[in-house]
């Protein structure tokens, strides 16, 4: 037989120790108040997305605007008339070397090209610094003087909208550190490079050297 108990009857039941133990096992008001931690901040690219609309609708990487390593913004459409090479570096990569390359070949076609750097950590957590800490890196190690801009996400539904449109136009993100884009002098992305092909190489070189494109060339196949 199944005996029912009041409600009266189990506050009779429950007195003594049985009840304190209850009463106890309680939570207060205070203790079931949720514990609020401060949200990391994330680039916050919202300024960006009339822009990143604008370039897909005019093919051009003109429309972007992005912040540079010490914060303040870059045009780049300045930089008309130029090829560009976007690279997202590391400092703690395999590939980290390559700044010594990057240098090289700003300074071999000055006048022509433009390296753009943007720091990136979602490769294996190779670029963990601040700022202030990429800038000395980079000038200490390598001398660096072509621009470097502020870290960001290159891949991912996080990334930047500028290596949103990058791989909207070239179907290729970056796979690791130290892949490249070449864009041409009227903004048009080129082509893509995997992070194996050194800025010095003869097939960088060859397309750096060719004249003004009249289409994009076809991404090669990835073999990392």
């Amino acid at each position: 037989m199944v005996r029912l108990f009041s409600p009266l009857a189990l506050g009779l039941a429950l007195t003594g120790p049985a009840l304190v133990a209850c009463q106890q096992s309680t939570p207060s008001a205070a203790s079931t108040e949720m514990t609020t931690h401060p949200v990391p901040e994330k680039p916050d690219y919202d300024a960006e997305t009339t822009a990143d609309a604008t370039a897909s609708a005019d093919g051009s990487v003109y429309a972007f605007t992005v912040n540079g390593l010490d914060g303040k913004p870059v045009t780049l459409s300045q930089y008309k008339g130029k090829k560009m090479l976007i690279v997202n570096t590391a400092s703690e990569c395999g590939y980290t070397p390559q700044y010594k390359g990057l240098e090289e070949l700003s300074k071999a076609r000055a006048g022509r090209l433009v390296v753009l750097g943007f720091p990136c950590n979602q490769f294996g957590g190779q670029e963990p610094g601040t700022a202030a800490q990429i800038a000395s890196f980079c000038e200490k190690n390598y001398g660096v003087t072509f621009p470097l801009m502020e870290k960001v996400e290159v891949k991912g539904a996080g990334a930047a909208p500028l290596f949103q449109y990058l791989k909207t136009t070239t179907g290729t993100e970056p796979t690791w550190n130290f892949c490249k884009y070449l864009v041409d002098e009227n903004g048009t992305v080129l082509r893509f490079y995997p992070s194996k092909v050194e800025p010095m190489s003869a097939e960088l070189l060859a397309d750096v050297d060719k004249g003004e494109s009249v289409g994009a060339i076809p991404t090669p196949p990835e073999s990392e």
